[in-house]
């Protein structure tokens, strides 16, 4: 192939990917800690969308586990996002005829 074919399938592969970005960022995930008394929802770009805590964490007094367990719920969430967004992205790549790692690991966006 050619430079100019390489500039043309990079500038295409491109369009793709922040396609498929803009595409994932209203995909959700849910996060969960303390077996479901925390359950936080939030996009693959990070957004929260909701917040939902067991009326029995609420109703205690152990507030530094309540927030213990929100930060985990979160952190649980970001970690699937992270996931979903990487497993699309080499779904994407295999699509495009793009071996796994042969970007070294990482994408440049």
């Amino acid at each position: 192939m050619n430079m100019q074919g390489l500039m043309k399938k990079a500038q295409e592969m491109q369009k793709k990917m922040e396609q498929l970005q803009e595409e994932l960022g209203d995909v959700e995930v849910t996060g969960t800690s303390g077996g479901g008394m925390v359950t936080v929802v939030m996009t693959c770009k990070g957004m929260t969308k909701s917040l939902k805590v067991s009326p029995e964490l609420v109703s205690g007094d152990d507030k530094e586990m309540m927030e213990d367990l929100v930060v985990a719920a979160m952190n649980d969430a970001r970690t699937k996002a992270d996931a979903k967004m990487s497993e699309e992205t080499q779904k994407a790549m295999k699509n495009m005829g793009i071996p796994p790692g042969a970007l070294g690991g990482g994408l440049p966006f």
